[in-house]
């Protein structure tokens, strides 16, 4: 496949459609993200930090390089705007530029790039868009920092508490949130004025561009998936399970109070609880992705008196989560009972599940088969910033590019080649929009 450059607005072959990208300048950035922001082992961006504003310093510097309209919120999230023809409901593509520590350089950081791969396209061929265009490079997306989802998201619209500016740590300084947005140059005294940046009557859509996190398009060798839905989550990051240390040797089964096997009683009935909603048609996954002894006190010959643990669990049902939540209680109380422990679950947080907007999803088929790229649609596992965009109201849509070796590692392998397809499936659909979607904002103010 050929990739066309940001001067080439050509018809694609046996259709209508133009579909000008800028490949170039994506994969300059990416080198450079790749340069500026890696680590001995991988690529860590971490919220309100260092990684993270160089590289907001980076797109700030191209946007303006190309003419856009730059601005930004009170959490510091930036807006790089090419003005369309006609006045509107304006389209929103992008994505975050935040990293897990040591995770990989593409995800996020692909969706702001191709959103400006597909400005600086139209500029280089003297496009106008017939609405305005804005680029959204997203604050603090990944909740491993702060413990919290989808931090600049939620603050555009107005939807982050005092208590989390207040209260929420990052996880590698203990600083708290709030005095993490001022120092990056957000103004804290805004949000909690309830300052609300963006009007959901003023966007038509948001699409986020995204590597896929999962093995799907890899294993059906499929360039480009079109999402139908992002699942809700809920979440115990600090969990705990407390028993009894003692001796292994001298302490009969009936009198022990071991931690580990009563977490392990739980993952064992938790996972059976799985199987069991599975096969009643439910969607879910559940996991524990921590699961340790102290180190400080636990020893090959006692008995385990604490452990830590954290549970993650997902779905696009609501009724799902909920169900879940009951399960989770009743479990915990019957192996509390069973094994003269107790459970600590700690701090709750969640997500709700986004449906993804239907006409979007159709109309990014559509164009997908005319411009001959082949497409998956399929559901997301991941949280991520277009779950607020769909509460709010606003048409939303995500589109996936086809990514080996998983996320949040270093070894994330997106091809430039797939980036270039996915680019083109929306620079068509920014040029082509169905009147009915460019219209959604202005709906919503009747």
């Amino acid at each position: 496949m050929s990739i066309r450059s940001h001067g080439d607005a050509h018809q694609y072959p046996d259709t209508d459609i133009r579909a000008p990208v800028d490949i170039g300048l994506a994969e300059r950035l990416f080198d450079e993200l790749r340069r500026r922001t890696s680590r001995d082992r991988g690529i860590t961006r971490a919220s309100y930090g260092l990684g993270e504003q160089i590289a907001h310093d980076m797109v700030r510097r191209e946007a303006r390089k190309l003419g856009l309209d730059v601005t930004t919120d009170a959490a510091g999230n930036l807006y790089m705007t090419m003005k369309g023809r006609e006045a509107g409901p304006a389209i929103f593509i992008g994505s975050h530029l935040d990293s897990v520590p040591m995770g990989g350089n593409f995800d996020g950081a692909a969706g702001v790039l191709l959103g400006l791969s597909v400005l600086s396209g139209y500029v280089g061929a003297r496009i106008r868009p017939t609405r305005d265009i804005t680029v959204m490079a997203i604050r603090a997306e990944e909740s491993t920092w702060f413990g919290a989802s989808y931090i600049g998201s939620r603050a555009a619209f107005g939807l982050l508490s005092a208590e989390e500016l207040d209260h929420v740590k990052r996880s590698s300084d203990q600083i708290p949130l709030g005095a993490a947005i001022d120092a990056a140059g957000g103004d804290t005294a805004a949000l909690r004025a309830g300052d609300v940046f963006l009007d959901t009557t003023k966007i038509a859509l948001f699409i986020e561009p995204h590597i896929e996190q999962g093995p799907v398009l890899v294993e059906r060798r499929l360039p480009v998936g079109i999402v139908t839905g992002i699942r809700g989550s809920f979440r115990y990051r600090e969990a705990r399970c407390v028993g009894t240390y003692a001796h292994s040797g001298a302490t009969p089964r009936e009198y022990r109070q071991d931690a580990v096997r009563a977490a392990a009683a739980l993952v064992v009935e938790l996972d059976a609880a799985w199987a069991q909603l599975s096969r009643e048609g439910a969607d879910l996954v559940v996991t524990f992705g921590q699961f340790s002894t102290d180190p400080a006190e636990a020893a090959f010959s006692k008995i385990a008196g604490h452990l830590s643990f954290s549970l993650d669990v997902r779905s696009e049902e609501p009724q799902t989560l909920d169900r879940m939540k009951t399960i989770v209680s009743g479990i915990t109380a019957k192996i509390e009972a069973e094994h003269g422990v107790r459970f600590e679950l700690g701090r709750l947080t969640a997500s709700t599940p986004a449906r993804m907007d239907k006409d979007l999803v159709n109309a990014l088929s559509d164009l997908a088969q005319k411009l001959d790229i082949e497409t998956q649609t399929m559901a997301c596992g991941a949280g991520h910033d277009a779950a607020v965009f769909a509460a709010a109201g606003v048409a939303t849509g995500m589109v996936f590019i086809r990514n080996a070796h998983g996320s949040h590692n270093p070894h994330e392998q997106m091809e430039m080649a797939d980036f270039a397809e996915a680019a083109r499936l929306i620079s068509a659909l920014c040029l082509d929009l169905p009147l009915k979607l460019l219209s959604q904002g202005a709906a919503a103010i009747a």
